[in-house]
């Protein structure tokens, strides 16, 4: 059970009030960008905030006026909002119109020039101030794109951006999660004051605010619709683009019944059993190198043969599971491996873990696409933990991983955003990544810092691969 409070919280000496930004989601990020493009981000913020605060016109007090209850979940909830989700269960596939033609694709756009086709959902009225999953995460990646000139604007039919996708449905959502779950979160939101931030107690640190129901379901539709653009363009080419879904709130933590761990809705859950129903992919593999492991994903498909999840992550971290013993249950045994790593892992182990065991799994399993829950939080300048991996590390993933798939599964292969924290390790190692995927050659000897590492635990490494390796025949 959790439980759901909502409240106005004070922030040096102010209240912390989240304020979205209305308007077309695909275009949110543009009044953000233009502060975000100074040379100096910390002087962005306090300019931010100056003008957030000014636009306030009075603190208000408000009062709890609405508790229910739902299959044994309490949710709490301040003032009234605005009903913000269409119950339309209509398919979200980008050809359902029968065309065969990608919709989200600028005109005079050829998908089959193209190395990689993102899609942003930044999510700008999900915000906590000072939290470090905050609205400021996407915008910093896209000026990083744009800045290293890894845009459409730049790169032309190259490096493909999906626009004005739609959010997902509620056949999306409840194929991972428990309609109870999803119906009661957007009652949440329907009763919630548009001021006030809702906190989702016993489930981790969880916020939400009016806006939030919304953007989960256009962060899980942007990955729906580069599952839709990348399967298509597999079926054209034997090298299709890679997707990468720059999207938040991230997911890897949400359980089927409730949010968790800064995750609402499990996106790469939610695209995985969408490439199944509708694309008929049966067999999936997904790969999830976040720094905290994937709990909510693993429990997803524990007990699913089809597929396979493999999470690299620090051991001990948050939330404290994906032990080596949790290996898949009943007719999904075997088909979940979890590796958690010692606290100073980096590169080098990294590098090991990917040949000696994601390699020969995936060889192994035999799917018909990769997922990849990209969480950037294990880069030694993420806050929230203590791996060293660098944005070579990253490079070398996202290289790896894009050739794992091109011999497997005709290419097929889909990153979705998890963590990261640090917005100069994020940005730069998610456009070290887009130069992977377009097989350029690394910058990260430009953004990285020798001097930071220290030497890596490589016997604790070496024991905890053997160990994994034993236990998966491998």
């Amino acid at each position: 059970m959790f439980h759901i409070n909502c409240r106005l919280a004070p922030f040096n000496g102010l209240y912390n009030i989240a304020l979205p930004v209305r308007g077309n989601y695909s275009g949110q990020y543009s009044v953000f960008m233009d502060l975000l493009s100074s040379p100096c981000l910390a002087g962005n913020v306090l300019l931010l905030a100056r003008k957030r605060f000014c636009s306030w016109k009075s603190h208000e007090r408000f009062d709890l006026d609405g508790i229910f209850a739902r299959d044994g979940v309490l949710y709490k909830s301040l003032g009234r909002g605005r009903r913000c989700f269409s119950k339309n269960t209509e398919a979200s596939s980008s050809y359902a119109n029968g065309t065969g033609e990608n919709p989200y694709v600028p005109l005079n756009t050829k998908l089959s020039d193209a190395r990689v086709i993102y899609a942003v959902a930044p999510a700008m009225g999900h915000n906590q101030e000072s939290h470090p999953e905050s609205h400021f995460r996407v915008p910093a990646i896209v000026q990083a794109l744009d800045k290293l000139e890894l845009t459409p604007k730049f790169r032309g039919s190259k490096v493909i951006e999906l626009k004005d996708f739609k959010p997902a449905t509620v056949d999306d959502i409840t194929s991972v999660h428990t309609r109870s779950y999803v119906f009661g979160l957007e009652k949440a939101m329907d009763q919630a004051s548009q001021d006030g931030l809702i906190f989702i107690e016993g489930s981790g640190p969880t916020y939400a605010t009016i806006d939030t129901f919304q953007e989960s379901l256009i962060a899980a539709g942007a990955g729906i619709a580069l599952i839709d653009s990348v399967v298509a363009e597999s079926k054209n080419s034997k090298d299709p683009p890679t997707g990468f879904a720059l999207i938040r709130p991230p997911g890897h933590h949400a359980i089927p019944k409730g949010p968790m761990g800064f995750c609402v809705f499990g996106n790469i859950a939610i695209a995985a059993r969408y490439a199944q129903r509708v694309h008929g992919l049966k067999r999936v593999f997904i790969i999830d190198f976040d720094v905290h492991h994937g709990n909510g994903t693993n429990d997803a498909f524990y007990e699913d043969p089809d597929i396979f999840f493999l999470s690299t992550h620090q051991d001990g971290s948050y939330p404290g599971t994906g032990k080596f013993d949790e290996v898949g249950h009943g007719d999904g045994e075997g088909t979940t491996l979890n590796l958690p790593l010692p606290g100073g892992s980096g590169d080098t182990a990294m590098r090991t873990v990917f040949d000696e065991v994601i390699v020969p799994c995936a060889q192994k399993f035999k799917p018909d696409i990769i997922l990849v829950s990209a969480g950037y939080d294990a880069h030694v300048l993420d806050p929230l933990a203590s791996l060293q991996f660098t944005t070579g590390t990253y490079y070398m993933l996202a290289s790896n991983i894009q050739q794992l798939a091109k011999n497997i599964c005709s290419g097929r292969c889909v990153f979705f955003l998890e963590g990261g924290y640090n917005l100069d390790s994020l940005s730069y190692s998610v456009a070290d990544s887009f130069r992977a995927f377009l097989r350029e050659s690394s910058l990260s000897s430009t953004f990285d810092n020798p001097a930071m590492l220290y030497e890596e635990p490589s016997a604790k490494v070496k024991q905890a691969i053997q160990r994994v390796k034993h236990i998966h025949s491998l």
